[in-house]
């Protein structure tokens, strides 16, 4: 099982009344770095390693020290905040701005990867797509040609079983070199 972490902006506050108290711009507004909606992915796998790059640049600082340990966890398999949200796989964080915070939601995308033989001539990622979408577990699957391999995102419940997903690539036309 291989693991990723998206990272999404839900929300962003802004304390004007803090500001105009304490903050040599008491105009400074809210944080100009995230938009709501923003959302950056993490992973580790392959020639892949966007964590140890603090996301190319992509993230503030400040908001860095704040939520890249969750992000770390996620990458490496682990419970984010067991028995305190509903999922362990998902964390709401904030960054530490007293006066302009940004609230993240964080989550573990558990993932298999599926190598296949011929994948990079592409031409029917939907049609493999279709087929390991009906495996039982599999909530989302990417079909990654210029990499040879399908990612297979499965539940925090059912895991799909290895056999059933390279039956499912077998039955079109491809064959099967591994399963990470």
């Amino acid at each position: 099982m291989q693991h990723k972490c998206r990272v999404t902006v839900l929300e962003k506050k802004c304390f004007a009344d803090y500001q105009e108290q304490y903050l040599a711009d008491p105009h400074s507004g809210e944080c100009p770095f995230y938009h709501v909606g923003d959302t950056f992915l993490f992973e580790r796998y392959g020639d892949e390693d966007t964590f140890w790059l603090t996301g190319n640049g992509t993230q503030c600082g400040e908001a860095w020290d704040c939520i890249s340990r969750y992000i770390y966890t996620a990458l490496q398999g682990g419970s984010i905040m067991r028995n305190w949200t509903r999922d362990e796989r998902i964390m709401i964080a904030c960054c530490n701005d007293g006066t302009r915070p940004v609230i993240f939601k964080i989550e573990r995308l558990d993932y298999k990867v599926v190598a296949a033989e011929g994948l990079e001539e592409g031409g029917r990622a939907e049609a493999l797509r279709t087929a390991l979408m009906q495996v039982k577990g599999v909530e989302e699957v990417q079909v990654r040609p210029e990499k040879g391999w399908i990612e297979v995102f499965t539940g925090l419940e059912e895991i799909p079983e290895d056999e059933d997903l390279a039956e499912a690539v077998r039955r079109q036309g491809f064959q099967v070199s591994r399963i990470d």
